[in-house]
């Protein structure tokens, strides 16, 4: 199958990307800068950005399938614009120009974040989407993000929607958010860890979720891909019962974390990169709503891998990449040889 794939470079795409070739589909990618994460893979590189429509045109030509996955993640703000600029305009203008191509089927990665988690609960496919002003610009741009896109599917786009939570795992080049933390955690590098927590997902769980959508996945519908939602301080014994690395014993209160916030935000100017805590990521971690993969299960047949998997695999990879690869390539050989797609994800295998 020929295949378009945005945001192939992310810690998804990446993912994503392994496992199409795997399965040897023909896979183009749209890069936008940088292209690491793809290096000897046997894709088609082609330069673009969802804000430029003709770029779109050009990546979309003759695909049967579209996963669009780019995306600004953000916990500091809509930053200067360009988080409604990329995950509002450059999602209706992928699907628009998915539309123009007469693309099979388009498959929209959106986020838990689409949904408003301040109300608690249990969140699923029907829950009230993060509308709302007080909310997180990110949050808001998922939402608004999946809107246009159903704007184009009204139009005649055949097209589904997939919902990742808080996504850690393998083949993550940046490194991502979670990333980093886990290797903060390894290398004792975070002095304490903050109360709350989250719904983390193994990134190969995700490409499953998006797999099954675009074979299984029903028009116009949504469908949530969570993990397992763990405390902060959980995840850190966790970790380390991988890594052997005592977890910092300091919790810090959320109240009192974000005290602390101008601070990190200083360290993250000199250090040059994003801080890991803001005071919109300790309100996410602060949220009590429980995330129902329910539909998924049913009608995708998506189930996620236990955390232990997803943590024992993380820390493999980071040590050795080029050593991960191969046990995956020789995995997914062994798999294609008996008629088995164990590329994408545990479930499927």
């Amino acid at each position: 199958m020929r295949i378009t794939v945005t945001g192939a470079t992310g810690h998804v795409g990446a993912n994503l990307v392994r496992a199409l070739v795997a399965r040897g589909d023909e896979v183009r990618a749209l890069i936008h800068r940088g292209d690491r994460s793809l290096a000897g893979l046997d894709v088609e590189r082609v330069p673009g950005d969802v804000l430029d429509p003709a770029s779109l045109d050009r990546a979309f030509a003759g695909a049967e399938l579209v996963f669009h996955l780019a995306a600004l993640i953000s916990i500091q703000g809509d930053r200067g614009g360009l988080v409604p600029a990329i995950n509002v305009g450059g999602a209706k203008n992928a699907a628009e120009a998915a539309l123009r191509a007469g693309v099979r089927r388009f498959v929209h990665t959106s986020s838990v974040h689409a949904f408003d988690l301040t109300r608690g609960g249990v969140v699923d496919e029907t829950s009230a989407r993060s509308e709302a002003p007080h909310l997180a610009a990110y949050d808001r741009s998922k939402a608004a993000g999946e809107r246009g896109v159903r704007e184009v599917v009204a139009r005649g786009l055949d097209a589904v929607v997939v919902h990742p939570t808080g996504v850690i795992g393998p083949f993550d080049f940046e490194p991502s958010r979670m990333g980093r933390t886990l290797l903060g955690l390894r290398d004792r590098t975070l002095p304490s860890l903050v109360a709350g927590g989250f719904d983390f997902v193994d990134v190969r769980d995700v490409v499953f979720a998006l797999l099954a959508a675009a074979e299984r996945g029903r028009t116009g519908e949504s469908y949530l891909a969570p993990g397992k939602w763990i405390a902060v301080a959980d995840l850190g014994r966790a970790a380390a019962a991988v890594t052997a690395v005592p977890p910092p014993k300091l919790v810090v209160p959320i109240g009192l974390a974000r005290v602390g916030v101008p601070f990190a935000a200083i360290w993250g100017w000199l250090a040059k990169q994003e801080p890991l805590y803001t005071g919109e990521s300790l309100s996410t971690l602060a949220h009590t709503a429980r995330i129902s993969g329910a539909k998924a299960e049913r009608e995708l047949g998506y189930r996620a891998r236990p955390l232990e998997e997803t943590l024992r695999d993380a820390y493999a990879w980071f040590a050795d990449p080029e050593a991960f690869a191969a046990r995956v390539n020789a995995t997914s050989g062994a798999a294609a040889a008996r008629g088995v797609n164990a590329t994408s994800a545990g479930p499927a295998a």
